[in-house]
């Protein structure tokens, strides 16, 4: 990571990072899709999505934001036609801690490292121009005190303010985001669908989910991505190296 995106992270609670997949990588992944093959988990999908886990561009800000013990915690997809909803804006780490329902939504610094809970990397397969719904949040919410006073209606985009931003993307681009940042999904307004992957990690020692993986349902995994799928733990497990 360069200084500047660090900046961004810790300022924003978000990063987009341009281009990360070719054309022809998201032209791919866009087939596969239409086929209407997807009862299971992206990572299940085929080996394209399968590398996705430890992209050779990602991986690098994986360790850098959650350590080098990082796994992959859970990954789904989101699909959205025009008009569809989904869920409004949640998380946050002291909003979500003050309603008891979140263990794992935490950002932290300390002496020039980030560290973070649950993070989601989301691979983006279709354009998000500005205005056109989706991935929605409240810049540097990941640091505030006060989520849980965040009205209901702003928190169900019925209501526009000024705080709330939907960042424009395209498809190619990954968007991280770290699940202390208040965020959430607006309603789907352009033609086309919205098609978008997420892969979500936690730090080595804890997890959000508590379906781990079965790594026998992935044939010909590399070294690398079983040690991304081992269960949390606290003892002493391989870290995920950048072989870049």
């Amino acid at each position: 990571m360069t200084g500047e995106e660090k900046f961004q992270v810790d300022l924003d609670g978000y990063l987009v990072i341009k281009n990360v997949l070719t054309d022809n990588e998201v032209a791919e992944m866009n087939s596969f899709i239409d086929k209407g093959e997807m009862d299971r988990r992206p990572s299940l999908w085929s080996e394209t999505f399968k590398d996705l886990m430890d992209h050779p561009k990602i991986l690098p800000y994986l360790i850098e934001l959650l350590g080098p013990y990082v796994r992959l915690d859970h990954d789904y997809a989101i699909i959205m036609n025009k008009g569809e909803k989904r869920g409004g804006l949640h998380g946050g780490e002291n909003g979500g801690h003050a309603r008891g329902n979140v263990g794992d939504h935490w950002y932290k610094y300390r002496d020039g490292v980030i560290r973070n809970g649950l993070c989601v990397m989301t691979y983006n397969l279709a354009d998000a121009p500005e205005g056109a719904g989706g991935f929605a949040c409240i810049p540097a919410s990941h640091k505030s005190n006060f989520a849980p006073e965040i009205p209901r209606d702003v928190r169900s985009f019925e209501r526009s303010v000024h705080y709330v931003v939907q960042p424009a993307l395209e498809a190619g681009d990954v968007l991280f985001f770290t699940e202390a940042l208040v965020h959430g999904t607006m309603p789907w307004k352009a033609d086309h669908q919205r098609r978008a992957l997420l892969y979500k990690y936690s730090p080595g020692h804890s997890s959000w989910s508590s379906n781990y993986y079965d790594i026998s349902k992935y044939p010909e995994l590399t070294e690398q991505q079983k040690r991304l799928l081992l269960p949390p733990s606290i003892g002493k497990r391989p870290p995920v190296v950048d072989t870049k």
